[in-house]
């Protein structure tokens, strides 16, 4: 495994939601602790700082970090136009302003390594822990309400149990994985109606007879 792959697998995982910052319709995630975050596990690592200014008298700052384990070396780059609150360029920014944009140019270098990126994605969490919840969720089975809905739709549309357990390869109803309980719901269902008409069609052609 290459650095670069370490890196990446080790800083995407990391849930960074509970250290996000607000700040009008902006999210920032504390520079602070996105850079302990990286001393923990990189602590050979540095960075520096360039700027660009423009004719109309805006400001972009470059931030450029590498990434140190042994002899090996990681270098990613990344710049972020000195902003106000409305994502709008400020026009003869100050010192502070610059300096606040440095800190979120870094967070936003770090991203590049992997740290937060979900956040730029549009992601709630971890690429990760999302695969977890995922390999969770389809491994769950049906609560007990829902097995006992179930149940009594089995008996209402006279289903046949061992079809229904072989069609789903289960061993019991209760065993129902929680993601195929619509698809079941809505079978039954649709028996359940199906039976409901032919009995109401049978007792019109009864009353017709009689």
């Amino acid at each position: 495994m290459t650095l670069a792959t370490n890196i990446w697998k080790t800083l995407s995982a990391i849930n960074v939601n509970d250290h996000i910052e607000k700040k009008g319709n902006l999210s920032y995630l504390s520079w602070a602790w996105a850079w302990e975050q990286l001393m923990n596990h990189y602590a050979d690592s540095y960075y520096y700082f360039d700027e660009k200014d423009f004719a109309d008298g805006s400001k972009e700052v470059i931030c450029i970090l590498t990434i140190h384990e042994g002899e090996d070396s990681v270098c990613r780059q990344m710049w972020l136009p000195v902003m106000d609150h409305r994502n709008k360029a400020i026009i003869n920014p100050d010192s502070r302003q610059v300096s606040d944009a440095k800190m979120r140019c870094l967070v936003k270098t770090l991203a590049m390594f992997g740290l937060g990126h979900y956040i730029y994605a549009g992601e709630d969490i971890p690429a990760a822990e999302k695969q977890k919840m995922e390999y969770e969720n389809a491994n769950a089975v049906i609560t007990d309400d829902q097995a006992k809905t179930i149940n009594e739709m089995m008996k209402e549309s006279m289903a046949d149990l061992d079809k229904f357990c072989e069609f789903y390869q289960v061993a019991c109803v209760e065993m129902l994985p929680a993601s195929k309980y619509e698809q079941a719901y809505n079978m039954l269902a649709k028996k359940i109606a199906e039976a409901e008409s032919a009995l109401g069609k049978e007792l019109d052609e009864t009353g017709e007879n009689q």
